[in-house]
């Protein structure tokens, strides 16, 4: 089963600085990620999502490829190819995989102007590790579906980073 945990940062900047180091220790097997998006509340007050994959552009991609392909075998490839990106790029406009946009948006709608949440869902990970590299970013835990041992583990560490920065 995989855990959600969502942390507000002050700026989309170090939104993205904790969620690529997340993506790094991916790459050492510390942390298995499904799905990571970063929520930033615009100064109009809408919620924009930043999400890892972009469905969109992935329909787009394979649609092409699969419209060439029947383009190819009914003489008309150039068509094929216009179909197939179109009708791609809509299907993944319209998917959705990991975390439920309308939850996000609505979670981040709690935000301050200007600041960003990471949402984050985990299949598993090496916690100890894993805290030891993003408590320095610090942030605040909007939201868990941890255990609250755990839970308050993260708080905890993420606590302890604010309190040792020098005061501005």
């Amino acid at each position: 089963m995989s855990d959600l945990v969502a942390i507000v940062y002050p700026s989309e900047a170090k939104a993205e600085e904790v969620r690529q180091r997340l993506l790094k220790l991916q790459k050492e097997y510390l942390i298995t990620i499904s799905d990571a998006v970063i929520a930033v509340k615009t100064e109009s007050g809408g919620i924009k999502l930043n999400q890892l994959v972009n469905t969109t552009a992935m329909g787009a991609m394979t649609g092409s490829f699969w419209g060439l392909l029947i383009g190819v075998i009914f003489l008309n490839p150039i068509l094929g190819v216009a179909i197939g990106a179109a009708s791609g790029a809509l299907g993944g406009a319209l998917s959705d995989f990991g975390i439920d946009d309308a939850f996000m948006k609505q979670l981040a709608g709690s935000l301050h102007t200007g600041n960003a949440a990471l949402f984050v869902l985990i299949k598993n990970m090496t916690a100890d590790k894993v805290l030891k590299e993003i408590k320095e970013a610090g942030g605040t835990v909007l939201k868990t579906s941890l255990d609250d041992a755990k839970e308050q583990a993260l708080r905890d560490a993420l606590a302890s980073a604010a309190a040792e920065r020098p005061a501005a």
